[in-house]
């Protein structure tokens, strides 16, 4: 009871003076370990055995996010602690000063700490006892192309979670749903759910929360949902990352868009040193900020709405894509691309890895998991990633990854040949959006294509691409089901390398100064190969030294194109 009672004070702010009768709590017997994945060498053998994982790298690993039983207490108690974040979210999404000041940089909302202290108490100043604790809180607010109600039935879905925010939403599992809520709005619905979120760079650790997720419809055409860390025994010590009421306000628009404000609000706890490119980008909270999730809600709802386009794109070359269902095909062929990709990439806690030295000094980190799913080819895949900077802007980096006259430059896949775009298809306002099926000439590979996504927000852009052989594309472009194409995807990642001159910025952390960037870029360049078809094989270290070597490649032949030095 005291227990219970001390928790309850600290997420409310007040002591708890009466608590229903004691239940015992019953807690199925888990293990909650993580394993660590440092230390593997492979300079000892001819072999690299990984102790393989069993299933796709995109399949749910065993991580801690199995069912629980809950007792009616512990609900009583959720219930509270989601009505306090709801009141602590809605007076921080609505009000301005004192609690917010706008930048004299570039205008953007900053909390102002002390004011927020003073009006939101708290028993406890901070839920980890280490000197390496960091807040960060930023707020956004823009106009997606979405309803307001269409956005709540996403975003209090796991799955539907998942699929909106790929680049930033590893794995996201609903533990235990609470209350249901009023059928058709969702309005009362409280959710514990796990979520481990990601930047797109083997150099940046995910972060890992349990929340519990609650929405309220407050009038008609409005609707607030609130996420805030809950700390269950057998949860407190995987998590270093605690939530704070944070989320989003949802106003329906007249013409069917919705306004959204959004509201990050964190503490962290650096078990390790962020590396140095990053540690801008992390200290100023733009790399898991509100902006960062807002302008992906934009983007991806934007692509949404081309997928429910009936009409074939205008440039759609000699009418290669015959009907709107071949258009959507290749849009959820694409998207399932991509979201291989982000998988591969991410650090996440699913994924077994080891570090090898590379051409630069981040080295190149390298995964390996047993593919069975229908959608990748079966055996033995080989993902490998490393991060490097460039003293070049983001937009020309990305310019120079999606133009198909400079492809040749770096593309090993079309072995120096030129390659011709055959199908376009639009994805979003921005002309970087979008979907290509590209041919090389003058290669072996004659019944090969190229199918790339690109996509670019504020935030940072995307270059996914996988060779197709042309009997899938054509399967994919009358229309059919495109589950079952095999995909393996490569690409890069650039994002702003965070490199601040003085200032305030444009939102808030409590060990860091902030301001303007300076310009650069902060590139992941990501490779997945097949390396066997055999699932019992182990790895051949010729194929991690080839893939090693591949990277390398890649990365000294981008330096050059763009007239960077190549150390």
């Amino acid at each position: 009871l005291d227990r219970v009672s001390s928790i309850a004070a600290k997420y409310i702010g007040r002591p708890i003076s009466q608590l229903p009768p004691v239940q015992p709590v019953h807690l199925s017997s888990l293990d909650f370990r993580l394993a660590s994945f440092d230390g593997y060498g492979v300079g000892a053998g001819p072999s690299l055995d990984l102790d393989l994982l069993p299933g796709s790298s995109s399949s749910m690993p065993n991580l801690p996010f199995q069912p629980v039983v809950i007792s009616d207490m512990d609900k009583s108690l959720m219930s509270d602690i989601a009505a306090n974040a709801m009141e602590e979210l809605l007076r921080l999404l609505q009000t301005n000063e004192p609690l917010w000041i706008k930048s004299t940089n570039d205008g953007k909302d900053v909390l102002n700490l002390e004011s927020y202290e003073r009006i939101f108490p708290k028993p406890n100043n901070t839920h980890f006892k280490s000197p390496n604790i960091r807040v960060e809180a930023s707020r956004d607010s823009g106009v997606v192309i979405m309803n307001g109600l269409a956005l709540v039935d996403m975003f209090m879905d796991s799955n539907k979670w998942v699929e909106l925010f790929p680049t930033i939403v590893s794995i996201a599992k609903t533990i235990e749903v609470i209350s249901p809520g009023m059928l058709g709005t969702h309005s009362g619905s409280l959710q514990l759910m796990y979520e481990e979120l990601q930047v797109l760079s083997p150099l940046v650790p995910t972060r890992e929360f349990y929340t519990l997720r609650y929405c309220q419809q407050i009038e008609q055409g409005l609707w607030a949902i609130v996420n805030v860390s809950y700390d269950l025994p057998q949860f407190a010590s995987q998590c270093r990352s605690h939530r704070l009421p944070s989320g989003c306000l949802i106003q329906d628009m007249p013409n069917g868009y919705s306004k959204v404000t959004w509201l990050e609000h964190v503490e962290i706890e650096d078990k390790t040193p962020i590396h140095r490119l990053y540690r801008d980008l992390v200290h100023s909270g733009s790399a898991f900020g509100a902006e960062r999730w807002l302008t992906t809600l934009q983007r991806m709802c934007e692509r949404f709405a081309c997928l429910m386009v009936s009409s074939t794109s205008t440039r759609d070359l000699g009418g290669v894509i015959p009907s709107p269902e071949g258009k959507r095909s290749m849009m959820k062929l694409a998207q399932r691309m991509v979201n291989s990709f982000c998988t591969s990439v991410g650090t996440s806690n699913s994924h077994r890895s080891t570090t090898l030295s590379g051409s630069n000094e981040v080295g190149v980190r390298v995964t390996v998991h047993k593919s069975s799913d229908p959608g990748q080819p079966n055996g033995i895949v080989l993902s490998a990633a490393t991060t490097f900077w460039l003293p070049v802007s983001p937009q020309n980096v990305f310019n120079f990854f999606k133009d198909e006259r400079t492809r040749p430059q770096w593309d090993v896949l079309s072995n120096g040949n030129a390659v011709q775009e055959v199908a376009h298809i639009a994805n979003g306002s921005h002309p970087g959006n979008c979907i290509s099926v590209l041919r090389a000439f003058n290669t072996s590979h004659n019944n090969m294509l190229i199918l790339q996504e690109s996509c670019i927000d504020s935030s940072g852009s995307l270059v996914v691409y996988c060779p197709v052989d042309l009997p899938a594309i054509n399967v994919a472009m009358s229309g059919e089901d495109p589950s079952y194409i095999p995909l393996l995807p490569s690409g890069f990642t650039i994002t702003p390398d965070g490199h601040l001159e003085q200032g305030d910025g444009a939102s808030t952390s409590s060990s860091t100064g902030h301001g303007r960037s300076s310009g650069g870029s902060l590139i992941t360049v990501a490779f997945q190969i097949l390396v066997s078809s055999l699932p019992s094989a182990k790895l051949n270290l010729d194929s991690v030294t080839t893939v090693n070597n591949l990277i390398g490649t890649t990365v000294q032949q981008i330096k050059a194109a763009l007239n960077c030095p190549s150390s």
